[in-house]
């Protein structure tokens, strides 16, 4: 008999969704964490007053270079001396990269995962984004269309909260919202000039997993609306922002049917070539070396895109010799993240004896329309762009002083700046890859990875008219000032939105899974982090992941209630 009904490997994004659903079904759910055991009232940060930070809550820079210098680089704003703790060490946690790349694989090793550190921007993707794939050759097609996930989208949605507002856009569907953040003034004329300047182009407010109308069931679990004080890389104890710390995860403990184990190393997933099937998964334990094997029926894999490819390329036997559920040789390969750094700012005038007060978690979004509602492109697909509008003042750090003079000059109204910056969708090419560095091992044993992942020209060319469509909206908006930078395009993994290396198809012998994130080759596997994903499109992805995670696990537990699994 099996010591658990499930088991969830990691408590993430994807992860804390497994558990909370398989829990809710009625299985006894064993959930495998790598990282330590993280408590709000104990770990968070946000109740610090700033002054009583060490540093400052600067991080010394000889820690920087020897620990953090990859995490650092990608996300500096949120690693302080009081969260540093949420991200793992460069040095403890290396990985290799081929000659001519660079990664960065940015990551958070404790309960919630990166769940408790992101930026909340939460979008649907659009039924284009679905059909992309199979109209312009790139990838394969989504065994799925927009519709299919329509109820699942609306499940997570009424449960983790999203504020927003209703646009009516075909190419990003609305979600079930509660009240959007209001945009400011400035963000309000820009939009209105930016509009009739541009008809096919839309300004919204930010989509962002904050709560703004707590329902009943969100209250039950200690949650409450969002204060509106920008400290969430600190952590939030009114726990108003959706992580599966905050929110999924004890929505499992709840049922009774909930285990985590904490600094659970997977080394391999076990596979029953008699049966034809996983049967369990063998870990060790971070702080003692200890071997431990875990049985169960099901496995949810949930390490996220790079470790989930890792752990299944590990997984070898001699009926997969390439690694568990790799018959494809697609396990690893296409590997997505977005791209930026493109865009541009100005100063908006007009607005100099306004000011703002508390500072939202999320500002504007101006949805793609290339190749949307505008088709004259030197490139296919397309981008979206984030920003926002502020006061100089209200920014911080931007005007000298000290004690009250400070203070005073930040609250004082001023000139505004708005900035925004185009996130694009990165083409799958199954040469991006992770595979296991064949000599170099980490401190348990396990091979370290190696990164293979560069951007295509479609990408460059992409961003380059981002950077152009950029200004001229910020023209259009009659702003002065504009600066935009030649483009500079993040590296690979910088956006901490890595996808694909074990995506979903209709077609075994060029995919992992099929359309319910069901491996192919292992019936009672599943995989839904982003690793299933089969092609990036342009928006935020973590509520596809948690919409596609429900979905599976709907489907799974059906399956084992019918004696079919």
């Amino acid at each position: 008999m099996a010591d658990f009904d499930a088991i969830v490997i990691g408590s993430g994004m994807s992860g804390g969704w497994s558990a909370k659903e398989l829990a809710e079904r009625g299985l006894k759910v064993l959930v495998l964490e790598r990282g330590n055991e993280i408590l709000p009232e104990r770990d968070y940060s946000d109740q610090i007053p700033p002054w009583e930070r060490p540093n400052l809550d600067r991080v010394a820079q000889d820690e920087i270079a020897q620990h953090y210098p990859k995490q650092y680089g990608g996300v500096a704003y949120a690693i302080k001396e009081t969260t540093k703790r949420f991200w793992v060490k460069d040095d403890e946690h290396p990985y290799a990269e081929a000659p001519g790349t660079s990664y960065d694989w940015l990551r958070g090793y404790h309960t919630g995962g990166r769940s408790i550190m992101w930026s909340r921007q939460t979008y649907r993707l659009g039924p284009q984004d679905f059909t992309a794939n199979k109209l312009d050759g790139h990838g394969v097609d989504w065994p799925v269309r927009y519709d299919d996930l329509v109820p699942w989208y609306e499940h997570v949605e009424k449960f983790a909260g999203i504020a927003g507002s209703e646009e009516g856009l075909p190419q990003l569907p609305d979600s079930v919202f509660q009240p959007a953040f209001a945009l400011t003034c400035a963000e309000q004329e820009f939009k209105t000039r930016v509009e009739s300047a541009f008809p096919g182009r839309n300004v919204i407010p930010a989509r962002v997993a904050h709560l703004t109308q707590a329902t009943a069931e969100q209250r039950a679990l200690g949650r409450s609306n969002c204060q509106a004080r920008n400290v969430c890389h600190h952590g939030c104890v009114y726990k108003a922002y959706f992580s599966s710390l905050n929110a999924t995860l004890p929505a499992a403990e709840r049922t009774g049917n909930y285990t985590i184990v904490h600094n659970a190393i997977v080394r391999s997933i076990e596979y029953d070539a008699a049966a034809q099937r996983v049967i369990g998964v063998r870990i060790i334990d971070a702080q003692t070396n200890e071997t431990r094997f875990y049985s169960s029926r099901l496995i949810f894999l949930n390490a996220s895109t790079n470790a989930s490819a890792m752990i299944l390329l590990q997984s070898k036997s001699t009926a997969f010799p390439d690694g568990l559920a790799n018959s494809s040789d697609q396990v690893g390969r296409n590997l997505m993240d977005h791209v930026s750094g493109a865009g541009a700012s100005g100063l908006i005038g007009g607005f100099d004896n306004k000011t703002v007060f508390g500072r939202r978690p999320g500002g504007i979004y101006i949805p793609r329309y290339a190749n949307i509602t505008e088709h004259d492109k030197p490139y296919i697909r397309g981008f979206g762009y984030q920003g926002s509008a502020t006061p100089l003042g209200n920014a911080g750090g931007q005007i000298p002083g000290i004690g009250r003079k400070f203070k005073e000059s930040h609250r004082a109204p001023g000139p505004w700046r708005i900035s925004i910056g185009a996130f694009g969708e990165h083409l799958p090419n199954p040469d991006n890859r992770v595979t296991l560095h064949p000599t170099r091992r980490d401190k348990w044993g396990n091979p370290v990875a190696l990164f293979n992942v560069r951007y295509g020209e479609n990408e460059r060319i992409m961003l380059e008219e981002a950077r152009k469509d950029a200004v001229a909206m910020l023209e259009a908006a009659g702003c002065t000032q504009i600066n935009s930078s030649p483009v500079t395009l993040t590296k690979p993994g910088n956006r901490i939105h890595e996808m694909g290396s074990a995506r979903m198809g209709r077609d075994p012998t060029t995919s992992v899974l099929n359309g319910w994130c069901q491996a192919h080759d292992v019936p009672n596997l599943f995989i839904t982090d982003g690793s299933f994903m089969t092609s990036s499109a342009c928006q935020n992805p973590s509520l596809t992941y948690m919409a596609f995670t429900v979905r599976a696990v709907n489907y799974a537990v059906d399956l084992l209630a019918e004696g079919r699994l």
